[in-house]
């Protein structure tokens, strides 16, 4: 840390499983259930036909490429994340979902080679597998030390936050929570005797409520405070109403980064009351490379968040954003006019804050006109 600020590095899915899978060294079961896919290598050859080949099996830093040198130039105090996939080898598919992810255990190294402090699990794939797959899930992370939060055994667990200490009596206390408007199901919420999720049904006032009060437990003076929602549809760039309301809420609770993800590309950025709402990250790692469709919102572009919050205020006093680009599988620095697109397409949708490049390629955020 220095100059009185904490830096959190923080980003939207990571999606190990399924395609991703398949190419690291232990791939698990390739058996899908999905309506015109029915096995996970599939996604390698789609990739393969835009991008070229792709090797496999390749080292666990493939699928982040250019992004670990970047966050390790970076140094960030906490790197928060969303794992969007199972972590487990069963075979039970959660009846009525499209889509399942999961990874093999054996390649978690394909995530902690990032070095995250804390794997969000509120979204709708960490129970594609069930509940055993659930408890597979936490007991894998746990075994790696990676704090998670957002699902547990049972309320008490999913719902409680986690704080990750940053050094000179300072922590990151995150707490986690998914909606029915991700695509949750409504039976994957945990409750007294059944694990699952940290579950929103509906993004009202009263829900923002219960969360700043399972934070003001755990809070002590001078921590930051960090929610972290799975909301929304997974494309476009209207934020609704019912959102903005919450994450205000949210921060006129004392919460100091709101961090949203879901849709597959990045949404509006806002800074209220000092504080950072981050309505949507985007993907960060997937196997979608290749699908056609939505192609207006350019989600092989990826974006890895890097937020400065003054130690006392709890404000935001800068955020540095770095582009990339998903070919092969793995992430490459985006290109000058992919960099120049994401900038003008974040500063037309964001609210109150402006985007700018510097000279590095970074997007960094600046004052509303």
């Amino acid at each position: 840390m220095g100059d009185g600020a904490v830096t959190l590095f923080l980003c939207g899915d990571v999606m190990l499983g399924r395609g991703v899978d398949q190419i690291l060294p232990h791939p698990g079961s390739p058996v899908l259930r999905e309506g015109y896919v029915t096995d996970a290598r599939t996604y390698v050859e789609l990739a393969e036909a835009v991008s070229g080949p792709v090797p496999a099996p390749v080292d666990p830093v493939w699928p982040w490429g250019a992004a670990l040198p970047l966050l390790d130039r970076s140094a960030p105090d906490a790197r928060i994340v969303n794992l969007e996939t199972a972590v487990t080898e069963s075979d039970e598919f959660a009846c009525g979902k499209a889509v399942h992810y999961r990874m093999h255990p054996a390649n978690l190294p394909a995530l902690t080679v990032a070095r995250p402090d804390v794997c969000v699990l509120a979204n709708n794939h960490v129970l594609d597998f069930g509940r055993r797959g659930l408890e597979e899930t936490l007991a894998s992370l746990a075994g790696t030390g990676v704090r998670a939060v957002g699902a547990g055994r049972d309320a008490d667990e999913a719902y409680a936050p986690v704080a990750v200490s940053v050094g000179h009596g300072r922590r990151i206390v995150v707490l986690a929570l998914g909606a029915l408007s991700s695509g949750i199901p409504p039976d994957w919420a945990a409750t007294t005797d059944r694990s699952g999720v940290a579950y929103v049904r509906e993004l009202t006032s009263a829900a923002a409520e219960a969360a700043v009060q399972r934070v003001r437990r755990s809070k002590r003076p001078g921590d930051i405070v960090v929610v972290s929602v799975h909301w929304g549809s997974n494309w476009g760039y209207l934020v609704p109403r019912e959102q903005t309301r919450f994450a205000r809420a949210l921060v006129d609770g004392g919460v100091d980064i709101v961090h949203g993800h879901s849709s597959h590309h990045p949404r509006p950025v806002e800074m209220y009351r000092g504080r950072l709402v981050l309505y949507g990250c985007g993907d960060f790692i997937d196997d979608y490379e290749g699908i056609s469709g939505y192609e207006e919102y350019r989600d092989d572009l990826r974006l890895g968040y890097l937020v400065s919050v003054d130690e006392d205020t709890g404000c935001t006093t800068g955020m540095r954003m770095f582009p990339l680009q998903a070919r092969r599988m793995r992430l490459e620095p985006a290109a000058e006019q992919d960099r120049a697109w994401l900038r003008a397409t974040l500063d037309r949708i964001s609210y109150g804050v402006r985007i700018g490049m510097e000279a590095d390629g970074t997007l960094s955020l600046g004052s509303g006109g």
